[in-house]
């Protein structure tokens, strides 16, 4: 069974061998999970967040287990993106596998000009916007909360980065998700990835502290699939480009679900925590979980969600 999977944007496609891809901030660089695996088999590797500069992240603790998920707020720590381009994009094999970087900045102009340092590279085949993070221009407000904020952003990146397909990256700590995705695309967005996590909190009753230091946090995992599997279909429904599902993809089976609700291919984001080999084996495991349901067809799966 053919399960390759063509991401056909406005401006640039993006071919994938298959529908899996990793989630940003769980994979590290990528390199980090070549013991586990091969990593060529993949559809393609979303590496750890970039910016323009190293960032340190956030005090420990950063990362807590919740009840069939995780908080985390790492804080984008990150090497910047020199060091990315110079030391951990030339040890992928991005021949063989897309490689997409996904970036955040703190304002429009930083975007761009990210975007336009990694137009430069060869190996580097598509960007991943990161639009929930705070404009620090705008008193702090999340890019991907305001959809004219949203809009500029993915205005710019297309500017800057003419040769590369992008993806914009939805958080579903909004109103109307679709509202945000209808923005992006009208501003050049090749694809959406979604979800981000969702915002949440734990606490330590014997401490009476919170349970991370930044005291909020990033909620991922199972617990978040119904979530996700909701803002997918929605973005689906309202956007004519491609969308890339994520949110407690641990095994094939949730992979064909997202599909079923109008994905064209999914990241494993937090399964690669529980274990490393996850993305792999999901990859491998598909045509037989195609089988298993009896599906002959991704294309034909896809958004076939039936509401009778």
């Amino acid at each position: 069974m053919d399960i390759s999977v063509t991401l056909r944007g406005q401006t640039h496609d993006l071919a994938l061998k298959n529908p899996v891809l990793t989630a940003s901030g769980t994979f590290g660089n990528g390199i980090e999970f070549a013991s586990y695996g091969n990593l060529s088999r993949l559809g393609g590797i979303v590496v750890k967040g970039l910016s323009l500069k190293p960032k340190a992240g956030n005090p420990c603790p950063r990362i807590v287990e919740t009840t069939a998920g995780m908080l985390n707020a790492i804080g984008l720590q990150n090497d910047g993106v020199e060091i990315f381009c110079r030391e951990k994009l030339p040890a992928l094999p991005w021949r063989d596998v897309a490689v997409i970087a996904n970036i955040y900045a703190a304002s429009t102009a930083e975007f761009a000009e990210l975007a336009a340092r990694l137009d430069a590279e060869q190996g580097v085949a598509a960007l991943e916007v990161n639009i929930s993070c705070p404009n620090i221009a705008r008193s702090g407000v999340l890019f991907g909360q305001d959809p004219a904020q949203a809009a500029a952003v993915t205005r710019a990146v297309r500017t800057a980065a003419p040769t590369k397909h992008i993806m914009v990256k939805l958080s579903p700590n909004v109103t109307d998700i679709a509202l945000i995705a209808h923005a992006v695309e009208d501003a050049g967005a090749d694809s959406i990835s979604c979800i981000n996590t969702v915002l949440g909190m734990a606490v330590d009753l014997g401490a009476r502290k919170p349970a991370l230091a930044n005291v909020l946090g990033g909620l991922s995992g199972p617990a978040v699939k119904p979530v996700a599997l909701r803002c997918v279909w929605q973005v689906a429904r309202a956007v004519g480009i491609p969308v890339v599902g994520m949110g407690g993809i641990v095994c094939a089976q949730d992979a064909l679900e997202f599909i079923l609700a109008g994905a064209y291919a999914v990241q494993v984001g937090t399964g690669n925590f529980i274990r490393p080999d996850c993305a792999f084996a999901l990859a491998d495991e598909l045509p037989d979980a195609c089988n298993r349901f009896g599906i002959t067809d991704l294309e034909e799966l896809r958004a076939s969600l039936r509401l009778d």
